[in-house]
């Protein structure tokens, strides 16, 4: 899904989030954690979408074994850029020593986050294991 930097479409693709958690058989919490750490990265992501390049794609991906959810922009390639704060890695206001406090519980439901740049594109993966399912007869 391709949207704009719209709290209610990044709600939207916090709902399709949710929608393959739950169809993965994903349960109770960690179906709402998966759902928080999709909006919020969204949101974060909607800081650095441009005039130019105004648009954020999200796309959904449900393998065997995990679920995916990349979100993709134009523009400023620095794909962590922002996100540093959302995973809890930058440094906190208060810390004496500056350091990172550790994975934000914003992100709990995200068992791997990846950066990569492509073609001018940056991208951000969210992933969340899941038990491998059987197909039914």
């Amino acid at each position: 899904m391709q949207i704009e930097a719209d709290a209610r479409l990044a709600a939207a693709a916090g709902g399709a989030a949710r929608y393959f958690a739950d169809a993965a058989g994903l349960e109770g919490p960690a179906i709402t954690d998966w759902q928080t750490a999709v909006v919020a990265a969204c949101k974060e992501a909607f800081a650095h979408l441009t005039q130019e390049h105004p648009h954020l794609d999200v796309s959904f991906t449900r393998l065997a074994d995990r679920l995916e959810v990349a979100l993709s922009r134009e523009g400023d390639t620095s794909p962590a850029v922002g996100l540093d704060s959302l995973a809890g890695l930058a440094p906190q206001s208060g810390n004496p020593q500056g350091k990172p406090q550790g994975r934000s519980p914003v992100l709990g439901g995200v068992d791997r986050v990846q950066y990569e740049t492509r073609d001018g594109i940056a991208v951000t993966r969210l992933t969340k294991y899941i038990a491998p399912t059987t197909p039914r007869c």
